[in-house]
């Protein structure tokens, strides 16, 4: 949303484009900062994405680059939340809000904490990374429930190698810079040797 000078107001995300407007225009607006925004739009702009986790990603990286007057006020000032994957031996995911004290990479600002989680579980149950604390991680003798629903692969106790748990991690950190295609060539190829090798429950 712009306004009459080409200032980007607000970046937001919808699978139903017509009812989110629409919540926008109504006569009983639910907040003050939505009447504000609404007497400034001049022009709107439609990106359209193939999948909802795209236009996840578009719509953080977006704010992120222009922090849109009315994405910031609509915040209330609070820091806005990051995903984390640490640099740790076998490296975790995990939620992050206010100083980057923590060495690793941080990935974000997203839009909102439901945001993050959303994002989080898919990535455990695309590529099966563990999101535990290091405490617990480090006093495990046996699997905890993640791995007993495949949503993590249990680097705990050594049921994945550290070389092949980290080219996991390195397909998170391509997912969260929005660099899927690169990730679908990788599995693609990966797919494909595994049906040459008769791996057929791997490919």
């Amino acid at each position: 949303m712009f306004n009459d000078r080409g200032e980007m107001l607000y970046i937001g995300k919808a699978k139903n484009l017509k009812k989110r407007l629409s919540s926008y225009f109504r006569r009983s607006a639910p907040h003050a900062k939505v009447v504000a925004l609404v007497s400034q739009i001049a022009k709107i702009e439609i990106l359209i994405t193939e999948t909802e986790n795209q236009a996840l990603l578009l719509e953080n990286n977006l704010i992120k680059k222009y922090r849109p007057k009315f994405n910031v006020l609509f915040r209330d000032d609070k820091s806005y939340p990051f995903i984390f994957v640490s640099a740790d031996e076998y490296p975790r995911v995990d939620f992050h809000r206010g100083a980057k004290a923590k060495t690793g990479n941080y990935f974000g600002p997203y839009p909102s904490s439901g945001a993050v989680r959303q994002t989080i579980n898919f990535l455990q149950k695309v590529f099966k990374i563990r999101t535990c604390q290091n405490s617990f991680f480090k006093n495990r003798s046996r699997p905890c429930i993640q791995y007993q629903i495949k949503r993590c692969t249990a680097p705990c106790v050594k049921y994945i190698e550290k070389e092949n748990y980290n080219q996991s991690i390195a397909l998170v950190k391509l997912f969260l810079q929005g660099k899927d295609k690169q990730i679908m060539e990788l599995l693609g190829g990966k797919m494909q040797q595994a049906a040459k090798d008769l791996a057929y429950e791997k490919a």
